[in-house]
């Protein structure tokens, strides 16, 4: 049976990092939830590639109506980071243990949840030193995967590694 995943998303996300984990969890049977502050409103990747319609607001949801959280990277989750409803919303699936996969600058969002201290993480090079900064314990590979749950991945050249490693933490 299919998971719901929660998509936190907004303009300026890296369209492949949308993109491709979609792809595979919703062949894999899986249902993506796409949110943002507004439902209805269409964001729009950097590259211009992909448009999203948002399913949901941020004011609709919790964590308790999903199994999994993805953020993909870009500039949005330096925009959402500024958001507290988004930041408690991470940190409700922190809490109960729910798998969260980000990738890219989508650690970023975690950083300002304040939910990465002695977690195990990647992320692009420039968010590392933040991560560091934070306390989480830093690797620069393809895929990081902690024990609580949390996946991580560098850049769109990991995705086959992170779309394998989400799709695994979801069977």
């Amino acid at each position: 049976m299919g998971k719901k995943i929660a998509v936190v998303i907004t303009n300026l996300f890296e369209d492949s990092e949308f993109t491709s984990p979609k792809e595979a969890l919703t062949k894999a049977g899986h249902e993506i939830t796409t949110i943002e502050k507004k439902a209805g409103i269409q964001v729009v990747g950097a590259k211009e590639h992909a448009i999203v319609t948002i399913d949901k607001s941020i004011d609709d949801v919790s964590p308790a109506d999903f199994d999994a959280l993805l953020i993909p990277g870009g500039f949005s989750p330096d925009q959402l980071r500024a958001d507290e409803r988004f930041l408690t919303f991470v940190k409700g699936f922190v809490q109960v243990n729910k798998p969260i996969f980000a990738i890219c600058h989508g650690p970023q969002l975690l950083i300002n949840a304040e939910v990465v201290k002695g977690k195990k993480m990647t992320s692009v090079k420039q968010v590392g030193v933040d991560l560091k900064n934070a306390g989480a314990l830093y690797e620069d590979s393809e895929v990081v995967k902690d024990d609580s749950g949390l996946i991580t991945s560098r850049t769109p050249e990991d995705l086959p590694a992170f779309n394998k490693a989400i799709l695994e933490a979801l069977s």
